[in-house]
């Protein structure tokens, strides 16, 4: 799976987060690069094994650059200290639910959904929820699913979205401003051999929430 030394790469590059020792360490960020792009190219072949959506995409259609937009940021430190990949249907840029992969020194995660939405797809995946509530709720509280996310992990609204009922028995998930989940792993994990098996089974398991919130992002 992933090599040791993308996280020994990130944790150089927290400490000295300029140009001129990204110039001097480039070799050691290709080697990284490299390695991670071939393994999204792996995670992408085992998600569209089940979700025939993300078939065909490849790493540049997901990855995302090291580069940081520092134009209105007060941080001005050029690079990002992670690697990151979001794999979802048209790429990492098309508003569509997905499966994200986050490596970091500070803390290595899987996630995924649909993280804050514009408005109107919002209220789109708001109104799929309220029309089909049954199906949605099993959906969250499927075993496969609970094992690995046990809930939405997304900021809320403190009172009832305008346009629904107040007696409506599914409130609570329509107050969330986002819809996406998260798995916490040790950066060590990542690293080995039959990580794999791991990252595809926590991602099928995400595949209902995805293709539910897909089919309301593009009715709106």
């Amino acid at each position: 799976m992933f090599t040791p030394d993308i996280f020994s790469f990130l944790g150089d590059l927290s400490a000295n987060n300029y140009k001129e020792w990204f110039h001097e360490n480039k070799p050691r960020y290709q080697s990284c690069r490299d390695n991670f792009n071939q393994n999204i190219e792996l995670i992408i072949h085992e998600i569209s094994s089940f979700d025939k959506s993300v078939a065909g995409l490849e790493p540049k259609n997901c990855v995302f650059r090291i580069n940081r937009d520092i134009r209105f940021s007060k941080d001005k430190s050029p690079y990002k200290t992670n690697f990151g990949a979001f794999i979802a249907p048209g790429g990492r840029n098309k508003g569509n639910a997905g499966y994200y992969l986050h490596l970091d020194p500070a803390g290595s995660f899987l996630a995924g959904g649909i993280y804050m939405p514009p408005s109107p797809v919002l209220k789109s995946i708001r109104q799929e929820i309220f029309e089909n509530l049954e199906e949605f709720e099993e959906i969250v509280t499927h075993p496969e699913f609970i094992k690995h996310f046990k809930a939405i992990d997304a900021e809320k609204l403190k009172t009832k979205p305008k346009g629904f009922p107040d007696d409506f028995r599914g409130l609570e998930y329509l107050k969330f401003k986002h819809y996406t989940v998260i798995k916490q792993y040790n950066s060590e994990d990542f690293c080995k051999i039959d990580f794999l098996k791991e990252i595809k089974e926590v991602y099928k398991s995400l595949y209902p929430l995805n293709r539910f919130l897909n089919f309301a992002v593009q009715k709106g």
